[in-house]
């Protein structure tokens, strides 16, 4: 998993064996710093990842001590609610530059024929000091041009258009930091040439806000 809550200088991969918690947020119920997600990691697809990035000219480091943050285990208890796949999570290059996780995303494409699930963990909108009803204008334009950008065009297109997402329609407006967005393009990159399915959209999601996924392959592809 690529989650918009780790990021760091170079491409890291997270190492351990047996992975504890990380609760990355403030301010919530007492309840939500005691949850416990206790999936295994996997140092063997760990240090694949990294052959995979350094072989594609990426410098890379590994981290033993890092914990599963909320944008891991917060779809994974849905997903996964027994926690007996093996999970491991890629930062972010802090950088966020987007030729840069497309062309990582490309590198461990061939994870997928080894039975491994790319997941690029975000949010289609994330713009905390605009949510609600008013954000409900920027999010439907900027999702409306996600939407046809990942799942209306070929895959040379897409990528060209993902490369210049920031001259999207209320862009800044939906991402002001793009941590959020930039999961996504690793997922593409690792998608290489297969079309793009919106399998979850909502038009009001607290309260206003337009948010989408999206699938590459079938849904049996990576099972």
């Amino acid at each position: 998993m690529i989650s918009g809550h780790w990021e760091e200088r170079d491409f890291t991969v997270m190492a351990s064996a047996a992975p504890g918690m990380l609760y990355d947020y403030s301010g919530f119920p007492e309840h939500t710093y005691h949850i416990k997600y206790s999936a295994p990691g996997s140092p063997q697809i760990a240090q694949r990842v990294q052959e995979l990035l350094e072989k594609a000219g990426f410098q890379t480091r590994s981290d033993n001590s890092r914990g599963f943050d909320h944008g891991v285990f917060a779809p994974l208890v849905v997903a996964y609610p027994e926690a007996n796949v093996p999970v491991l999570q890629l930062s972010l290059r802090r950088d966020y530059d987007p030729e840069a996780h497309l062309a990582a995303g490309k590198a461990l494409a061939p994870l997928r024929k080894e039975g491994v699930l790319i997941v690029g963990s975000g949010l289609s909108y994330h713009n905390l000091r605009q949510m609600g009803p008013q954000a409900s204008v920027p999010s439907h334009k900027f999702d409306e041009w996600l939407t046809d950008a990942v799942c209306g065009s070929k895959s040379e297109e897409r990528n060209l258009k993902l490369l210049n997402w920031s001259n999207a329609p209320s862009a800044r407006l939906a991402h002001p930091r793009e941590d959020h967005l930039i999961p996504l393009l690793v997922a593409v990159g690792a998608a290489e040439s297969e079309p793009g399915d919106r399998v979850y959209h909502e038009d009001a999601f607290m309260g206003g806000v337009a948010v989408s996924s999206f699938r590459f392959g079938k849904a049996t592809d990576n099972l």
